[in-house]
């Protein structure tokens, strides 16, 4: 199941330095023709891959199978690298989420990337080592011939143990530069570092910062559990999580002014040790996030 160190370096070189992350409800709202154009459009940018995620299975919030949403992605690109950032182990037992991997990798060969997150219960290390145990043993009996890199959405130390043992690299959602710093170090030189960065193409301070609040809903949502442990490692306070977060935080996850800003915020990432870089434009539909990618290609 795990690709040769030639296979994986053929995919970092695929990957390129950016690539794109679009929100699971986003795509849900999108028909699946503009979905196709939207991709498409993506590749000719230049792009390097497509992402999304997924919920876990007691959210409320709603989205696409991960991986049928995944082999639209691969169906309507010829060349991009496509990351599920990533499958939620809440959702399917272990030979599912092999064998749904194994076959978009063996239709699409060196196109796909399998990430791995989620909580089951109170040890959820110990039971993310049981649901590896249980996916390298379907892989001995389910296409065992077919390779695919798999990353975990690693934020803090112990994840990361995990990541450079079990996993080809790690895909740590929605951190600052200096978790990127970090995740370098703890994973060492060879896995693949692919960090997620929101952005928006706006130049106002109130309206940019506004827009990430809106989205987190202040203080509530992602930022508690072990998101706000790994933020707290990371020297920010109660105080920058709370009420309705503090600039200095806000102005760590989202790359936010012109162009040129925008883009030198996403190689602070590659200054840092990231691979490869995944952009997730703010927008309220797939074309606008779409058009506020075609703006920054060029500085990129």
């Amino acid at each position: 199941m795990n690709p040769s160190a030639g296979e994986l370096g053929a995919i970092r070189k695929r990957l390129g330095s950016f690539g794109v992350w679009f929100a699971p409800m986003t795509l849900l709202a999108t028909p699946v023709a503009v979905q196709r154009e939207q991709f498409a459009r993506i590749e000719e940018l230049g792009f390097g891959s497509l992402w999304s995620g997924e919920p876990p299975a007691d959210s409320p919030m709603g989205g696409r199978e991960a991986f049928a949403e995944h082999g639209l992605m691969l169906a309507a690109t010829s060349r991009m690298v496509v990351g599920i950032g990533v499958a939620n182990i809440t959702r399917r037992d272990p030979i599912a989420m092999h064998s749904g991997a194994a076959t978009l990798a063996e239709a699409y060969p060196g196109r796909f990337i399998l990430g791995i997150g989620g909580q089951i219960g109170r040890r959820p290390l110990a039971q993310l080592g049981e649901y590896l145990d249980g996916m390298d043993a379907a892989a001995e009996r389910v296409l065992p011939e077919i390779a695919y890199p798999r990353v975990l959405a690693a934020l803090g130390p112990k994840a990361h143990e995990i990541a450079a043992q079990r996993f080809q690299g790690v895909h740590p959602f929605m951190q600052p530069v200096e978790h990127t710093a970090n995740a370098r170090g703890l994973l060492g030189a060879e896995g693949l570092l692919i960090p997620h960065q929101f952005l928006l193409l706006d130049s106002v301070a109130d309206s940019a910062r506004g827009a990430i609040r809106s989205l987190f809903g202040g203080g509530r949502g992602l930022l508690n559990g072990f998101y706000a442990n790994n933020f707290r490692r990371l020297g920010y306070t109660d105080a920058d999580l709370g009420g309705d977060l503090s600039d200095r935080f806000v102005d760590a996850v989202l790359a936010w002014g012109d162009p040129q800003a925008v883009a030198d915020r996403l190689r602070d990432h590659l200054r840092a040790g990231a691979d490869h870089v995944l952009l997730h434009p703010i927008s309220h539909d797939l074309a606008g996030a779409v058009d506020q990618l075609e703006l920054l290609a060029a500085h990129l």
